[in-house]
């Protein structure tokens, strides 16, 4: 018997992030769960205009304070396990399946998935341990089972905020998330509080979503940071919370330099000029300050919103539906993808052209997955350059790529 689920997506400013993330989560294969969307006026008024609307938990909610909001739409929360994921983000449709799954063990409390980025193929995150400083370390995972490995000494298990689930009564006890982090770090500190507790958190390598960092008032569409402001106030009140005072100074100047260097590879690119890197590590400095004296660990239990559990149909046990051609054909085979997903199926589209350009991955507005590059080229980017082979042999390598996430 699967778990209610309550699903959190907090929005701000991006509302046509939040419809394609909507529309991704609406096709989940899993039943029962509930969407709860929080979100600024024009998220909230684009949810509110969707068809399905009725089926969706709306809360407006206009601070920039993801943790506020988080808690916002825990609090409202039905369901057994409340999962979260970001509007820039979109589930594979057997998401909810593998991220609830080690929760049929009773000391599981939290569990995280791995995070795509936006060629759709490749990982963004995958396995880390935290320390506390808030800096992550990789951890090594062999196969794609559940795993609830234990962290190196004074580190936790480190799950992604849009990725992740925690057993809602777990949550209300340890007073949600800590609003003094209004971004980055957040799930973070609840990472390490969670560990200090004494729950175990889970590693789900097949619980996957694509996260496609969208542009937003603190980063361009090239991922360039526009404002380094709270990433600063944030950093500098986790070293506050977590770490030894003695050595708060050194960390500071090591995350400092971290993120100069950043902002001097951006500027190589292209994006950034030197006046724009002198602003940015002003607003980290800026920030800092603010951290240092800001209010913190001021998480309560959470109170009880319910306003009963509000199904979603989702789309269990949905046919599944791939298409494949040529880039040519891709206008016909696009239309006939769309409406089978109108019909109800979860769509794949595979488009292989004659040649060796890399393979993406992307969810499209009709709510088709459509995968697209080179007979001979790269899906997985440590694969050959070029792989000499036939159609058919090609399609079905790369529908058995993605079975266990899609089904």
């Amino acid at each position: 018997m699967t778990l209610p689920v309550s699903i959190v997506v907090v929005s701000r400013d991006r509302p046509a992030a939040l419809m394609r993330c909507l529309t991704g989560v609406g096709q989940l294969d899993y039943a029962p769960f509930e969407i709860i969307v929080v979100a600024c006026p024009a998220g909230a008024d684009a949810t509110a205009a969707r068809p399905d609307a009725d089926h969706i938990k709306l809360i407006r909610f206009d601070d920039p304070n993801i943790s506020a909001a988080r808690n916002l739409g825990s609090a409202a929360a039905s369901g057994k396990i409340v999962a979260f994921i970001d509007d820039d983000a979109v589930p594979e449709p057997l998401w909810l399946r593998h991220l609830t799954d080690p929760f049929g063990d009773p000391q599981v409390a939290c569990t995280g998935g791995y995070v795509i980025g936006r060629n759709g193929i490749s990982y963004q995150w995958t396995s880390r341990s935290v320390d506390t400083t808030g800096t992550a370390h990789p951890l090594a995972l062999s196969g794609d089972a559940p795993a609830t490995p234990a962290p190196p000494q004074g580190q936790a298990i480190k799950t992604e905020g849009t990725n992740m689930a925690v057993r809602r009564d777990v949550l209300s006890t340890i007073g949600g998330f800590d609003p003094a982090f209004r971004f980055y770090l957040d799930e973070t500190d609840l990472n390490l509080r969670l560990a200090a507790a004494g729950h175990r958190t889970a590693l789900v390598p097949l619980a996957q979503v694509h996260h496609g960092f969208a542009q937003s008032a603190r980063r361009d569409r090239d991922r360039s940071p526009r404002d380094l402001t709270e990433i600063g106030a944030s950093q500098m009140v986790f070293l506050r919370k977590h770490g030894p005072e003695a050595d708060r100074t050194a960390a500071w100047r090591t995350f400092a330099d971290g993120q100069r260097a950043r902002l001097l590879r951006f500027m190589q690119s292209g994006p950034l000029d030197p006046l724009d890197v002198a602003r940015l590590m002003r607003g980290l400095q800026h920030g800092a300050k603010d951290g240092a004296s800001r209010a913190f660990g001021t998480t309560l239990a959470q109170p009880d919103l319910d306003q009963g559990f509000r199904p979603y149909p989702g789309r269990p046990d949905a046919p599944r539906v791939r298409l494949s051609g040529r880039p040519w054909q891709a206008a016909r085979l696009r239309a006939k993808a769309a409406k089978a997903v109108r019909d109800g199926a979860i769509v794949s589209l595979f488009l292989f052209s004659p040649t060796a350009r890399r393979h993406r991955v992307t969810f499209t507005s009709e709510g088709v997955w459509e995968q697209s590059g080179g007979l001979f080229g790269q899906s997985h980017r440590n694969g050959p350059a070029i792989r000499l082979q036939h159609f058919s042999s090609r399609l079905s390598s790369e529908i058995m790529r993605v079975q266990k996430q899609r089904g």
